[in-house]
């Protein structure tokens, strides 16, 4: 189809040889993106990158290209590879419920024995609890990294944060593994440990990643913290141009103390494929992930 603006939206087709990329990710394997670009449009957003690659000249957030790719013929030769769906887009974005890349990415994957992890800031994904069980081996993590909705809204324009949670316990109770992504971890603002004591009995892990400032949105961040936190000014200049990293190890070090006191298992890495006891998610540390050692879930980072 030729390019078409729907809900200011430009929406176009691109086809794609394979539909399957080895992943550069701390967890490994491979990743799979639907799509070519992510309507959320959050402000933070590492992805963001990716434009210089697509042809697109519009801003990020405000252009997707729905994929097509030849079928997935022999999808057991992923069989124990680690399989991540939206590692520069959202599989469920709100355009899926149109377009269905996501959906048939996971039939096609049917049988395959993937450990399949999917990672969004949706609630669209509970349309596929029952292909999700069927699949067996799967994680669906979702980025909250507030309870704070105004702070949401000021971010990105994915679904409310009440939505997701309401998506999480859906997902767990259907005994599917999940994860609550806090990420970023915005310094003087984000209260992980609020956030643990709201998803504990709904998620298997719980992970925590430092806020990355590169590139052009490290100025939109920094312009939104004079505008709208002014007092936390002098914190983001010490972190991000005088480049201390003293907050978040302080962070760490509280995160370990959350675990001890809420008989939690303390990692810096992922875990191998499992479910935990309801109440006692696994933390995971990914503050400074570059430095996690990747695929083999060591636990250790290169020091």
């Amino acid at each position: 189809m030729a390019k078409v603006e729907m809900n200011g939206i430009l929406i176009g087709e691109v086809e794609t040889k394979n539909i399957m990329t080895k992943s550069s990710l701390p967890v490994g394997g491979y990743s799979v993106n639907p799509y070519v670009g992510c309507t959320h449009a959050c402000k933070y957003c590492y992805a963001s990158f990716m434009k210089r690659f697509t042809g697109h000249m519009e801003e990020w957030g405000t252009f997707l290209d729905v994929k097509h790719w030849p079928k997935i013929k022999n999808p057991k030769k992923f069989a124990g590879q680690r399989i991540v769906i939206g590692s520069v887009t959202d599989g469920y974005n709100p355009q899926e419920e149109q377009f269905g890349n996501t959906r048939k990415l996971l039939e096609q994957l049917r049988g395959s024995g993937a450990d399949i992890l999917i990672c969004t800031k949706s609630d669209l994904v509970v349309r596929d609890i029952d292909l999700l069980k069927e699949l067996g081996q799967v994680t669906v993590s979702w980025s909250i990294n507030t309870l704070d909705e105004d702070f949401k809204d000021d971010m990105d324009n994915a679904v409310s944060i009440k939505r997701r949670l309401e998506a999480m316990k859906q997902v767990y109770d259907a005994g599917i593994r999940t994860v609550c992504f806090v990420a970023p971890v915005f310094p003087g603002i984000t209260d992980f440990e609020a956030i643990f004591e709201r998803v504990k009995g709904q998620c298997d892990l719980f992970w925590l990643e430092n806020l990355n400032l590169r590139g052009s949105f490290k100025k939109t961040i920094m312009d939104y913290i004079a505008e709208k936190h002014f007092d936390l000014v002098p914190l983001y200049d010490e972190i991000y141009n005088k480049h201390n990293r003293s907050y978040f190890k302080a962070l760490e070090e509280k995160a370990k103390e959350m675990a001890r006191k809420y008989d939690c298992l303390f990692v810096d890495n992922e875990m191998p494929y499992g479910r935990v006891p309801q109440g006692h998610p696994v933390i995971v540390d990914y503050f400074y992930h570059e430095e996690v050692r990747g695929t083999k879930n060591t636990g250790k980072r290169n020091k």
